[in-house]
């Protein structure tokens, strides 16, 4: 098993232009477990259906009209603000 001695190592002979993609990647290892289960769950490739589609056109009518919980309320209730 590699060790954060080799990794180390690794990243000293990393030229400079590939920095900034081994960052990315080391931070996209290190980040909270909930996290990193969502950013590589599979794709949903369930059919969007006409059905669904008819609801989100219905939901943004009504945002539209100012109807439904506005955001501070949701925030409010799951203790964000």
């Amino acid at each position: 098993m590699p060790t954060r001695q080799q990794l180390h190592e690794a990243i000293e002979r990393l030229p400079d232009f590939g920095i900034p993609a081994a960052l990315r990647y080391i931070e996209f290892l290190s980040v909270d477990p909930a996290l990193y289960s969502l950013l590589t769950a599979p794709l949903d490739d369930e059919a969007y259906t006409p059905e669904q589609q008819q609801r989100d056109v219905e939901a943004d009518a009504a945002i539209e009209r100012g109807e439904g919980i506005p955001p501070e309320e949701v925030a409010r209730e799951f203790g964000l603000s």
